[in-house]
C-alpha cells in the first residue's frame, strides 16, 4: 500500500484512538511520513502470537547489566522475521504498513523503539528508531500548529 493510502487510514482511523483528525492530519501524519521515508520499505514483518499481540525483545546491555530496552524487531520479508526467532512456531510473521507501526511505536509505551531490519538475509543490522524520536517529532509539529488547535 502507498504511503499516501496508509496516511489517509490513520487519518480515517483517529477518532477511534481519541485523536483530532486536524491533530493526525496535520501534525502527526507529516512526521509519520518524514520518518517512513528515512527507510526502505513501505511494510514490514513482525511477530505476532496467535492473539495478534507483538513479539517484544528486551535488550540488555553487555557490559552495564541494568541497562535495559524494549525493542520490536521489522523484517524486509516474512522469511527473515522466521529465521531471526528460529522458525518459533508460536509466531506468525504479519505485513504491517510502516506508518502504522510508527504510529503504534508512539502509542506504545512499553516499546523503546522498533529496529528495521533493512537487508534482506542481513540479521546483524538495522535503523532503529525510537518512541522518543517519534513523539518528539509530533510534539515539535503540534506546536507548530495554530493555538486552537493546542488548547
Amino acid at each position: 500500500m502507498k504511503l499516501n493510502k496508509q496516511l489517509s487510514i490513520l487519518v480515517e482511523e483517529a477518532p477511534k484512538h481519541g485523536i483530532s483528525t486536524q491533530i493526525m492530519d496535520q501534525a502527526i501524519v507529516p512526521s509519520l511520513k518524514r520518518l517512513a521515508k528515512r527507510l526502505t520499505s513501505l511494510q514490514y514483518y513482525i511477530m505476532q502470537n496467535a492473539q495478534g499481540d507483538l513479539l517484544i525483545t528486551t535488550l540488555v546491555h553487555r557490559e552495564k547489566k541494568g541497562l535495559k530496552k524494549t525493542v520490536i524487531y521489522a523484517f524486509l520479508n516474512p522469511q527473515d522475521a522466521q529465521r531471526f526467532y528460529e522458525n518459533n512456531p508460536q509466531f506468525v510473521a504479519e505485513a504491517i504498513p510502516i506508518t502504522h507501526l510508527l504510529f503504534q511505536l508512539f502509542a506504545l509505551s512499553t516499546v523503546d523503539s522498533i529496529i528495521f531490519m533493512e537487508e534482506p538475509q542481513n540479521l546483524l543490522t538495522g535503523t532503529e528508531i525510537t518512541r522518543e524520536e517519534v513523539r518528539a517529532s509530533i510534539l515539535q509539529q503540534i506546536q507548530k500548529l495554530p493555538t486552537t488547535y493546542n488548547a
